[in-house]
């Protein structure tokens, strides 16, 4: 298993001041190149994808795209940041960048504090200065877990002083997002806590407990929502209700199958005139499947699993078992919140309102994920010899 060998590579007496002295290696450029290429997709196709709206309400065409790139600005100064530190001092600090996250997450349900849209509370700020905190809150559990982790040892497999703590900060961090509410979002921090607990070793039996101890409330949070339940009986028989509860799937599938094979062609898509909701969001794979067909689904596909695959590369020849854990987090972070994005648009998931890591429009998500990549990058350039030797 992934997580014993591990344990066999990254012994816990390793001094880091042998580690510091090995000259740094060159970043990877395959998996900098990956990503350059989706954000560069991402902002072609939400200049496509939100242009009738944004005329509509703002009487300007690439009023979304312009916020976008002055997201995109932002960052990759932090994506910066994140290169050039030492991603080792990450591990004293993730104690209070979790507590950070909790505030924040506190402070967006209070009323006149936090930001309404949509029937949601989940932002802080106004306008433009706007922000997500459970974006912060997932990098700041990935942090906070792979700094536990990594000084358990073989203590991850036990159920109370491993598993159980992990779960416990991360089923309050997720509890918040759904008070907001935010099922997507409290899924995927979920998601890859267990993912990064696989992997550091914790034991399967474990990990299958607490996932059935979650499932009576899972069911009561959806039983209790009438608008929970919609999605759900949305997602298994779509067509039963087009015009309301299976509206977004039923739009989300015409735009996929209108595009073919090879598109109706770049700015050519006819779901985007106000028949598919969120097409520049949540379902903005649709309208690119719409107009750029099957090839260039599969391919936005391809580069994702290229990204996954560079990634994990990058982590398990890591130097210490945090750099390890913490790329691995980062990783799943991203990885999973895209499978479940094309799940959704595909009809092969509930509907939930997750974006396309890169591609969707939103500034905070934007920003958490190519920081996320950044702190990958930056572990890869204190991989082992043996790995550099390998490329």
């Amino acid at each position: 298993m992934l997580g014993s060998s591990v344990r066999g590579t990254y012994p816990r007496a390793r001094a880091p001041r042998a580690r510091a002295a090995a000259p740094l290696a060159a970043p990877d450029m395959v998996l900098f190149a990956t990503v350059a290429v989706l954000v560069a997709i991402g902002l072609v196709m939400i200049y496509s994808a939100s242009s009738a709206t944004a005329y509509a309400s703002f009487r300007d065409t690439a009023y979304f795209a312009k916020r976008q790139a002055m997201w995109l600005v932002v960052a990759l100064a932090a994506s910066v940041v994140a290169y050039r530190l030492d991603y080792r001092k990450l591990k004293s600090i993730a104690p209070p960048l979790a507590g950070v996250a909790f505030v924040l997450l506190a402070a967006v349900l209070v009323p006149h504090v936090g930001s309404m849209s949509g029937g949601a509370r989940r932002w802080l700020g106004a306008g433009p200065l706007s922000f997500q905190p459970s974006e912060f809150a997932k990098l700041a559990l990935v942090i906070f877990i792979a700094a536990k982790l990594s000084g358990l040892g073989d203590e991850v497999r036990s159920l109370v002083r491993g598993v159980g703590p992990i779960l416990f900060v991360t089923a309050g961090l997720a509890v918040l997002i759904l008070f907001e509410p935010d099922m997507g979002t409290a899924s995927i921090l979920v998601f890859t806590a267990f993912a990064m607990l696989f992997c550091a070793g914790a034991r399967i039996e474990h990990l299958a407990l607490a996932a059935l101890a979650m499932l009576p409330a899972i069911a009561l949070e959806i039983g209790r929502s009438a608008y929970k339940r919609a999605r759900i009986f949305a997602f298994l028989h779509p067509w039963k209700d087009p015009q309301d509860t299976g509206f977004h799937i039923v739009q989300s599938l015409l735009a996929l199958g209108s595009g073919g094979i090879f598109g109706l062609g770049l700015g050519a898509s006819r779901q985007k005139f106000f028949y598919l909701p969120e097409q520049y969001t949540d379902f903005i794979f649709a309208i690119l499947g719409e107009e750029l067909g099957m090839i260039g689904a599969v391919t936005v596909l391809a580069l994702f699993v290229l990204f996954a695959f560079r990634a994990v590369r990058i982590a398990l020849a890591a130097p210490d078992r945090f750099g390890m854990l913490l790329a691995l987090g980062c990783t799943f972070l991203i990885v999973i919140q895209a499978f479940i994005n094309i799940g959704v648009v595909t009809a092969s998931w509930p509907v939930t309102g997750v974006p396309l890591p890169f591609v969707s429009f939103g500034g905070t998500s934007l920003v958490v994920s190519l920081v996320c990549v950044a702190l990958i990058i930056n572990i890869g350039r204190y991989r082992t010899h043996r790995f550099a030797e390998s490329r």
